[in-house]
């Protein structure tokens, strides 16, 4: 059974298919001729954290491809009330044919997983977002690409650096470094001495092949870190779940927010993205999110075509 729970679970290999299935699904949308590959099948959503852009796309997204999505909050199932995650995997893949699980623990997803038999995508832990990171590429090989499909774009993101600032211990910087290595490209992260990429996205670079020490640079200043960079990226500070800690983290990561003194130190032509919703004059100074340079509304709505090339992927990998 093939799941999508982190970057490196689609192969190297498989990205050019994989990348010209989601330029063909955006090239066809709304066309009666458009694939329709999840035909008489419900996709159950099972969201613990709230979402804009990852529900939509989702329930959009398999609803385009000709499936049924069906949303689960997780206050609304018996997994709220005690129900073991084995347990809730094993009857919901008696009735759906597949999981999208939008959590807090990535332990979590990895066990309906393993228990289950029904494809699962990881829609976001405290880990790692890898269908944000695979849009996120999408979108800059189109950049880098125009006009390309299939080996052309992934070959478009090899060797290209990317420069993440702010809270380096996130689940978004976690999948960065992960994704730039699976892609082939450079990756030096800026924040606080305190949020260094930590233990446990190590152990999982050297078990996917990585070498921990040369997968990533991370230094506490931003000026190094964005110096030849062709995309700038940042993320929210305070991520759901830690709001207790608002205050200090504001205070701590302030001298990381991308003003555009930081963008322009960059090289000329960067790209500045973040993965939303952005909190202007935090994070990221409000001239930057307006810039022309700026793509964050592009990577939002290639969430929709990614997410259906990978939901038609694992289908099609289940059906072989």
């Amino acid at each position: 059974m093939k799941h999508f729970l982190k970057e490196t679970d689609f192969a190297r290999s498989e990205l050019p298919k994989l990348f010209a299935l989601a330029h063909e699904l955006k090239r066809s949308r709304g066309k009666r001729s458009a694939p329709r590959p999840l035909a008489g099948q419900t996709w159950a959503m099972i969201f613990s954290k709230s979402s804009t852009r990852t529900r939509v796309s989702f329930e959009v997204g398999i609803h385009e491809l000709g499936g049924n999505p069906l949303f689960l909050n997780k206050n609304d199932i018996q997994l709220g009330r005690g129900e073991t995650i084995e347990d809730t995997a094993k009857v919901l893949s008696r009735f759906v044919h597949g999981l999208i699980v939008r959590t807090y623990d990535h332990a979590d997803v990895e066990t309906l997983a393993s228990a289950g038999s029904v494809p699962v995508i990881n829609a976001l832990t405290d880990f790692l977002h890898p269908c944000q990171i695979y849009a996120d590429a999408f979108t800059m090989a189109e950049r880098w690409a125009k006009g390309a499909t299939g080996k052309a774009l992934v070959d478009a993101l090899r060797g290209r650096k990317i420069a993440f600032l702010g809270d380096t211990a996130c689940n978004m910087a976690n999948s960065w470094i992960l994704g730039a290595n699976l892609f082939g490209m450079k990756i030096s992260l800026a924040g606080p001495k305190g949020f260094a990429p930590g233990a446990e996205i190590d152990a999982l670079l050297g078990k996917e092949g990585f070498a921990p020490k040369a997968a990533y640079q991370f230094t506490t200043d931003p000026m190094e870190a964005v110096r030849g960079a062709d995309v700038v990226y940042t993320d929210v500070w305070v991520s759901m779940g830690k709001e207790e800690e608002t205050k200090e983290r504001i205070r701590v990561m302030s001298p990381y927010a991308v003003t555009g003194k930081v963008f322009a130190a960059a090289k000329p032509d960067a790209l500045f993205m973040h993965c939303l919703p952005a909190h202007a004059g935090e994070e990221v100074m409000p001239e930057v999110l307006a810039s022309p340079r700026s793509i964050i509304f592009d990577e939002a709505e290639n969430r929709l075509h990614m997410q259906k090339a990978i939901l038609a992927s694992l289908a099609a990998a289940r059906r072989a």
